[in-house]
């Protein structure tokens, strides 16, 4: 799969106007291992002294194989987990200091997410805006829009959410982030366990949520052609740390051109695919 060279995005074509959206500096993050590691260690490293900005109105794709991290730093960014060294601002605000106003800046949606699985996607959804201050007067109409534009289909929005498919479930995830028109919206793997047409359906609804309501993306993916597809720059996370980041057309470059899977495999030393299995093995 070649590198397309996209279009200058907003973020690309005013650099010196450009505001962190997201701003990262040596932020770690270790667990315990179940086992044993050389050297005599307990821990794992998921993230190692991982430095990034992600520019206003950018969608930025943080690349790797599972279990590189990328997970652990979404949690992060997000408030879930706290940082064992560094520091992370969200426009500006350090969220540790300023968590509920963060909160109130950002959304994630993850493989993992969970629902009332008894309620259906629009009592789910309703009752999500709720939480966010937002009336079912004003969500209902916000709510089909959305499932519409995921191709999710009026006649399943009052199923209850345990009949609908996997990859049905990740679309009304998705619609439950989308809803609070976040500032920041981090994208934990959200094409995962969908069908191609799902995958398009999803991929030009974060496009367009980028160039119609302004907002900034975070977007992880071992899916090379989704980064490609998505990303004005991309960053390689593997074992922890960020070994490469730049625009599609700036790592072409430095590459001679290659595919990203060329890029890949030069930064990290091996195949995405070799490198799922190295990662998992490495955190468990």
């Amino acid at each position: 799969m070649a590198i397309q060279v996209r279009e200058a995005t907003r973020s690309e074509a005013n650099k010196d106007e450009r505001t962190a959206a997201l701003a990262a500096s040596g932020v770690r993050k270790a667990f315990p291992s179940a086992r044993v590691l050389p050297g005599g260690g307990m821990a794992v490293r998921a993230v190692d002294d991982v430095s990034l900005e992600v520019w206003r109105g950018e969608i930025y794709g943080l690349l790797g194989a599972n279990g590189s991290g990328k997970s652990t730093l979404i949690r992060l960014f997000s408030t879930l987990l706290t940082p064992d060294a560094g520091e992370v601002r969200v426009f500006g605000r350090d969220i540790g200091r300023d968590e509920l106003a963060v909160k109130r800046m950002i959304n994630r949606v993850s493989v993992e997410a969970s629902f009332f699985k008894k309620l259906s996607a629009m009592e789910n959804l309703v009752y999500a805006g709720r939480l966010y201050g937002v009336s079912p007067e004003v969500s209902r109409p916000k709510i089909q829009s959305i499932l519409r534009r995921l191709g999710v289909e009026q006649g399943r929005l009052n199923e209850p959410l345990e009949k609908l498919s996997r990859g049905m479930q990740q679309k009304v995830a998705i619609a439950r982030a989308f809803l609070t028109a976040p500032m920041l919206l981090l994208l934990d793997e959200p094409t995962t366990g969908l069908d191609i047409r799902s995958k398009r359906e999803v991929q030009t609804f974060v496009r367009d949520l980028r160039d119609e309501h302004d907002a900034t993306i975070l977007l992880t993916t071992h899916d090379l052609d989704e980064a490609a597809r998505l990303a004005d720059r991309i960053g390689i996370l593997h074992q922890g740390r960020l070994v490469a980041e730049g625009t599609p057309a700036e790592l072409a470059a430095r590459h001679r051109g290659g595919t990203l899977e060329d890029v890949f495999m030069t930064a990290t030393g091996r195949r995405l695919e070799e490198a799922d299995a190295s990662e998992t093995e490495r955190t468990t």
